[in-house]
C-alpha cells in the first residue's frame, strides 16, 4: 500500500465513506445471538470449574483456558459497546458495557473515554502516552540517561509487557481513578463503581464458593487479560507501522498502514470477536466486530494492509524502538549496527565527495 493509494483526509473526498457506509449500521439480532452464544457457554464453563473444584483441580485445569477465551470474546463486546456499534441504542450499549466490564475488570466509561483518545492520535507522535503502548523513538532512547534507558528496556521486555504488564493493567493500574476528581468526576465514578461491584461480588463468591470461587475465577481473568494485552500490542507494534509528526500525520494512513490485519484462522477470529481486522476497526470504529470481516472482503484497498500471520506475530514481540530515518520499528539488537552505520558514515560521504 501507497500513500497515495488511501483516500484522503480532507472532507469532501467520499471514497472513503462510500467504502464503509454498508457497514456501520448496529444489528440488534446478530448483537444479540452473539452476546446468548458467547455469555451461556462462558456461565457454563465457569459454573462446572466451580462444581469441578470441590471434586479436584484436572477438570477445572481443562475448563480455565476456554473460560479465558471466551471472556475475551465478551470483552471485545464490551469495546464495540464503548463505541456505541453492539446495539444500535446508546443505553444498552451502556448497560451491557457496564456489567462486561465487571467481569473484565475494565471500567466500562473510564476505558472507553480513554480508548477514544488512542484513537484519534494512533501513530501520531506527538499525541503518544494515551491509551497505548509506551513508544520511545530511537532518537529519545539514546538521549535517555543509562537508568532510564534500562528502565524502557525491562518495560518492553516480553517476560514484563505479557507477564507483570496484564496483572497490573487489570488488576492494579484499572482500580485506580486518574485526574482531577471535580473535573474527573465520570471516570472517578466508572473506576470506583466498578470497584465497588468487584468488592460485592468477589464477598458473593466467597460467602456462596469459599476459596474455590475465586481460585476459578482469578485464572480465567489473567489468561483473558494475557491474551487481551497481546491482542493490543500486536495490532500496532509490527515493523512496517506508521508513526508520523502531527503535521504529516494522516488519520486514514494511521489507520491501513498502522493497524495490522491479524490473518487468523476462521475459528480464532470468532474467538477474538473479529479483532484482527484492526485496520478496519480503526478506520470507522462504529463498524461492529460482526461487520469487519464484510467490510474487509468487499473492498480491495483494505486487503493490502500489513498482514500478520498467527506465527509472524510473534517476531513482533522484540519490536522496541522507532527509527524515524529508517522508517520502522527496531528491536534493541540492532542498536549496535545503526550506531556503526551512523559512524561510519561521515567517511562515506567524504569518499562519494572525492
Amino acid at each position: 500500500m501507497t500513500p497515495e493509494s488511501i483516500p484522503s483526509d480532507a472532507p469532501g473526498d467520499p471514497s472513503w465513506r462510500a467504502m464503509i457506509a454498508p457497514y456501520v449500521k448496529p444489528d440488534n439480532g446478530r448483537a444479540l445471538i452473539q452476546l446468548i452464544t458467547t455469555a451461556l457457554p462462558f456461565l457454563s464453563v465457569m459454573a462446572i470449574m466451580l462444581v469441578a473444584l470441590s471434586h479436584g483441580y484436572l477438570i477445572a485445569l481443562v475448563l480455565f483456558p476456554l473460560g479465558g477465551i471466551l471472556l475475551v470474546r465478551l470483552f471485545m463486546f464490551q469495546h464495540d459497546c464503548g463505541h456505541g456499534s453492539f446495539f444500535r441504542a446508546n443505553w444498552a450499549n451502556d448497560l451491557l458495557g457496564w456489567v462486561l466490564g465487571v467481569l473484565t475488570l475494565t471500567p466500562y466509561k473510564s476505558w472507553s473515554r480513554e480508548h477514544a483518545v488512542h484513537h484519534a492520535g494512533m501513530g501520531n507522535l506527538d499525541r503518544r502516552g494515551i491509551g497505548d503502548v509506551t513508544t520511545l523513538t530511537l532518537a529519545e532512547y539514546l538521549a535517555l540517561p543509562r537508568l532510564r534507558r534500562l528502565g524502557y528496556r525491562l518495560y518492553r521486555h516480553p517476560l514484563v509487557m505479557f507477564g507483570i504488564g496484564p496483572v497490573w493493567l487489570f488488576f492494579i493500574s484499572n482500580r485506580i481513578p486518574s485526574g482531577n476528581p471535580k473535573r474527573e468526576w465520570k471516570n472517578w465514578l466508572s473506576v470506583l463503581g466498578t470497584n465497588l461491584a468487584l468488592a460485592f461480588g468477589f464477598v458473593l463468591l466467597l460467602v456462596l464458593c469459599g476459596p474455590a470461587g475465586l481460585l476459578a475465577w482469578l485464572p480465567v481473568v489473567l489468561l483473558a487479560a494475557t491474551i487481551g494485552v497481546w491482542l493490543f500490542y500486536i495490532q500496532h507494534q509490527f515493523e512496517n507501522t506508521y508513526w508520523e509528526p502531527r503535521l504529516q500525520w494522516s488519520f486514514y494512513s494511521a489507520a491501513l498502514q498502522g493497524a495490522s490485519f491479524y490473518d487468523l484462522p476462521p475459528f480464532m477470529h470468532w474467538l477474538t470477536g473479529n479483532i484482527g481486522f484492526h485496520h478496519i476497526h480503526h478506520l470507522s470504529s462504529k463498524i461492529p466486530n460482526y461487520r469487519l470481516r464484510e467490510c474487509h472482503n468487499a473492498n480491495a484497498i483494505f486487503q493490502t494492509a500489513p498482514r500478520l500471520t498467527l506465527w509472524s506475530a510473534f517476531k513482533c514481540a522484540r519490536h522496541a524502538l522507532w527509527d524515524a530515518e529508517r522508517r520502522n520499528l527496531i528491536p534493541f539488537s540492532k542498536l549496535r549496527a545503526i550506531r556503526a552505520e551512523e559512524k561510519a558514515r561521515p567517511f562515506r560521504d567524504i569518499s562519494a565527495a572525492g
